[in-house]
């Protein structure tokens, strides 16, 4: 393609432009080549903030920061410091840039395990040994710890007394651990005591009483002392009643949801009055049916002769009884004798009771729902809910918590207009073509953004571009100029001498008498007749040149 070709005739076609048209032209490129710098310009921006970097490391201490930033300012690396604690850089050198900065031993303040024993050094001595266990050691329980989930640092010293001959005088191992707690979290006793016993489990002769924790307050965790006792044991609780109310507000709304139109249409906050004070209870109740506990039966009987019984004046015959042989009036005697005992037992029940360690003494909910709207006139009008559907409403909101009127529990359900709500917006055509946009189409605007690019350049070449490149690609049959006749007739002259004839010629007949109508082509004629022989008279060869021509032009073969 011949460009100095193209180019002469893109000059060509533009110099044959008038004003408009060139107006018109250079308006259409200018206007292209804005939306280009400004689609360029947009992109760039919101490439920035969201450029391709990548964390370098995070949750850095000040110092830590300083010398990482002192490190890539030496290596001329580009970095951003998004918040504190935080360096970022760009995502295919953090993988080295990350190598690099712990060849410098940074940062320093990080936690060693027991990679200190990767290297080993030579002429070492015992105690720098011990010393690099105890280092290696701390630093794997605080990793460890660090582990739980509301841990978010934590920092473990060992304190090892020096081995003594003798018994009696040799310390035990302690250990004190820092731990510094993620917000709105707090351990467990159960997690405290753990923690207790990781740390003296990895410790020989360390026992975990031992062992004290405090947290980033200062406060001591895991204490047996009552004030100690008294503020985990509040933790706990306001925990529990946060967790009890949340669970029953999410109940409510769940409920309500389908209903109003949305669980961005109702508002429930639910209030818990918990009794965890724990109390047992040992009561004994006694049966009033008695119950035969034994039986005892005694029986006796005898058949014989009664004995004689010795009576009358002391001597030698009432001292030595009845003499063999005598007889007297005695009778035969019969003795019969029955004894039965009954022992009867009390029934008695013994019961041992301990109550519910968290017992919900009362619940208070308050429930604000949106109402109806209706169009009038084009605009959204706010309807109340009726008494009948705050009713049925309650109705819900009571067997959705459990109410018990015997515990004093109350419901309040009350209907209200929302203050530009979302709901409400979307209502409105146009607030769901927004919101139809905004969800939908959202994720897609840079896709968008290229594609009203691409439509914006496709009009502008259909419309400007093909036009005037055909026009200016189209082989213009330019008529050849004939070459001007060096005889010209001056018309207006002409004209004037034709005047000045009609005027004396009318003159003359006036002053003759004469009254003749003037035809005006035939006086045309003869002045232009008399006009050309003084021409032919006057330009004899000029005029001679212009037949000449004339004749070549008429029969081109016969010259």
């Amino acid at each position: 393609m011949n460009f100095e070709a193209l180019f002469k005739q893109i000059i060509d076609f533009f110099n044959r432009l008038n004003k408009t048209q060139k107006y018109i032209i250079i308006g259409s490129i200018v206007a292209v080549i804005a939306i280009i710098s400004f689609l360029v310009v947009f992109n760039t921006t919101s490439s920035k903030k969201t450029p391709g970097y990548a964390i370098l490391f995070e949750n850095l201490k000040p110092q830590d920061a300083a010398l990482i930033v002192q490190y890539l300012d030496k290596k001329q690396i580009p970095y951003k410091i998004p918040q504190n604690g935080v360096i970022e850089v760009p995502k295919e050198m953090v993988q080295k840039v990350r190598l690099d900065v712990a060849a410098q031993g940074l940062p320093k303040s990080s936690k060693v395990g027991f990679e200190l024993f990767d290297k080993s050094s030579f002429g070492a001595t015992d105690f720098e040994q011990r010393i690099k266990y105890l280092r290696a050691l701390e630093g794997e329980l605080a990793r460890t710890i660090e582990s739980i989930a509301a841990v978010e640092e934590a920092k473990v010293n060992i304190a090892i007394p020096k081995p003594s001959v003798f018994v009696d005088k040799q310390l035990p191992p302690t250990a004190s651990v820092l731990i510094k707690l993620r917000p709105n979290m707090i351990l467990t006793p159960k997690q405290i005591q753990g923690i207790k016993w990781l740390v003296a489990s990895a410790v020989p002769g360390l026992k975990p009483d031992n062992v004290k924790i405090v947290d980033q307050y200062g406060n001591p965790l895991g204490e047996n002392d009552e004030l100690t006792q008294n503020n985990e044991l509040l933790k706990t609780e306001m925990l529990y009643r946060k967790r009890m109310e949340k669970a029953l507000e999410d109940k409510i709304v769940s409920i309500l949801a389908p209903i109003v139109g949305g669980k961005d249409r109702v508002v429930a906050k639910v209030s818990m009055d918990i009794d965890f004070s724990q109390v047992k209870s040992k009561s004994t109740i006694y049966s009033p049916d008695n119950v035969v506990r034994s039986e005892q039966t005694l029986e006796e009987s005898r058949v014989g002769m009664k004995p004689k019984e010795v009576g009358g004046v002391p001597g030698v015959v009432s001292n030595i009884g009845p003499v063999q042989g005598t007889k007297g009036g005695q009778v035969i005697d019969k003795y019969n004798k029955s004894e039965t005992t009954t022992n009867y037992e009390i029934s008695t029940t013994i019961k041992d009771v301990k109550e519910p360690f968290a017992k919900i003494k009362r619940i208070t909910a308050a429930v604000v729902v949106d109402g109806h709207y209706k169009d009038v006139n084009g605009t959204k009008k706010y309807i109340p809910l009726s008494p009948l559907e705050l009713k049925n409403i309650e109705n819900l909101v009571k067997n959705a918590i459990g109410y018990d009127p015997k515990r004093g529990d109350s419901v309040t359900v009350s209907s209200f207009e929302f203050a530009k709500t979302t709901a409400s917006a979307n209502t409105t055509p146009t607030g769901k073509i927004m919101y139809i946009m905004e969800n939908y189409l959202g994720p897609f605007a840079p896709v968008f953004k290229y594609l009203f690019l691409a439509i914006v350049l496709f009009v502008f070449y259909k419309k400007v571009i093909t036009p005037f490149t055909q026009k200016m690609l189209e082989v213009k049959v330019e008529e050849e100029e004939l070459p001007k006749p060096e005889l010209e007739i001056n018309e207006e002259e002409l004209e004037t001498t034709y005047d000045k004839i009609k005027e004396l010629k009318e003159k003359v007949e006036q002053q003759l008498g004469i009254s003749s109508d003037l035809n005006e082509e035939e006086l045309k004629y003869e002045v232009l007749l008399e006009r050309i022989t003084k021409m032919v008279e006057e330009n004899t060869e000029q005029v001679a040149k212009v037949l000449e021509n004339l004749i070549k032009e008429e029969h081109p073969e016969g010259t």
